[in-house]
This record gives structure tokens, sequence and C-alpha cells, in this order.
């Protein structure tokens, strides 16, 4: 399904940035996650061509130094693909890839940040995302609220107490912002030091109002070994939805 042309969009584009340079330690501590295979292609493979639903004018790529392996995988709309040098963090990738689009993009233009090993995202909740990006004039991540009874565990794993769901959410990717601002909000949060685990944080750091947009928990990020079997599962699902 493509997304209808929005007139808000007409003189603005849209781009991704998918930082792809982590070595993903919590998967493995020899092969990257990114590039495992899922029906016939590699998990990066699913999630780039799954962004490339929407109309991108263009995709950045942040990879590792020593990655040759990325640049030959067949990406959907190939001849829109950038490739640029990712960094030590998840952060560090996001703001060289940021730096590269600053190159050729204006700075108005909408950027999508997106996990690489989150290949399961639904067209609906992307077209969801820039839609409320554009008609709010706002930055927005996808989430999902929290289900589960949470317990903090300070020490020896006893429980010190049971944490309230209430108003919790969990943050999913991709992330929207404009180019300008999100880049602006790096920058800054960096320079004071402030861990970013996301780019909502970042932005809220700069006191950049972000939207939650509600997201899917079919949008799984494939962290430990086993979550590569049930992202196999949901993509088979999703298909069999489209047939």
């Amino acid at each position: 399904m493509k997304m209808k042309p929005n007139p808000h969009l007409t003189n603005r584009k849209l781009w991704a940035i998918i930082p792809a340079a982590g070595s993903g330690s919590r998967f493995s501590k020899t092969e990257f996650k990114q590039y495992q295979i899922i029906e016939n292609k590699t998990v990066l493979e699913h999630t780039v061509n799954r962004l490339n639903d929407l109309p991108l004018a263009g995709y950045v790529l942040a990879i590792g130094a020593q990655d040759n392996y990325a640049e030959t995988l067949h990406f959907k709309n190939r001849q829109n693909a950038h490739f640029c040098l990712g960094g030590a963090e998840r952060v560090d990738s996001v703001l060289n890839g940021l730096n590269y689009l600053a190159q050729f993009a204006d700075e108005d233009d909408l950027v999508f940040v997106h996990d690489a090993a989150r290949p399961c995202v639904t067209t609906q909740c992307l077209e969801n995302l820039v839609k409320v990006a554009i008609e709010q004039e706002t930055s927005a991540i996808l989430a999902i609220p929290v289900r589960d009874t949470l317990k903090c565990v300070e020490n020896d794993q006893d429980i010190s107490k049971t944490v309230s769901r209430d108003y919790l959410w969990q943050a999913q990717t991709p992330q929207i912002s404009t180019l300008a601002k999100l880049k602006k909000a790096i920058e800054v949060a960096l320079a004071n030091n402030i861990v970013i685990t996301d780019e909502a944080s970042a932005l809220e750091y700069s006191h950049e109002p972000v939207q939650v947009v509600m997201g899917r928990s079919d949008n799984i990020k494939i962290t430990y070994p086993d979550d590569l079997e049930l992202a196999r599962l949901i993509l088979q699902a999703q298909q069999q939805i489209l047939q």
C-alpha cells in the first residue's frame, strides 16, 4: 500500500536514517543481528524495504567502518540509498546520518530514525506517524502503553516496589522530526553529557514537544536470538493478511 501524497508535504521531503553500525552484543558476540536471514532476506533488507513503502526521497544507512556487506544488499529503491560512517554509540550514528543529510536536504525536511533490527513495523503505523507529524507540526514517535505489571528490583533480585503503569508508554521506532530540530537537539544533549537512549530523549531535553502515536505490539526489536523466530512468524502473518 502506497501512502497518498499529502498536500502539507508538497515542499518538504521525507527521509529515513537507519543506524546499523552496532554489534548488538546482547544478540551475539560474533554475529550481527541485522544480517541474520529471515525468508531469504536479511533483517536489514526487511527493515529498509518496509520503510520504502513510504515516498522517501532517500534513506541513509550509518554502518561500521569494516562493514563491506551492507552496500551489496538488494534494498528496495536502491537508487535512493546513501551510506555514511556510523559511530561508537547509536546516537553518534544518528548524528552522523543527520550531518550527512544536511549536505543536501532542507532543514525543514522530515526525518525518520528507525532501528535496523525492527523489520515488522507496518505501513499503516508509518503513515499514521507521518500524518501526525505533518498535521500537528510536531515531532512524534510510535509507542504502545505498558501492559505488564512493572517491578523495581534493586539488590539481589529482591523486589523493592511495584511501579504504576499509569502514564507509561513503551517507545518504539520510527521516531520523526525535522532535520534541523533533531540535529540541534542531539548536538545540545551530547554537549551537556546527557544520556540519549532515543531521539525523543534528545528532543525532550531541548523542550521540543514530542507526541506519542499508537504503535503495535508486533513492531518488535530483534534483541536476542529467539526474537528471530518471532519476527519470522510476524512477517509471515503480515504477508498473509496482505494477500
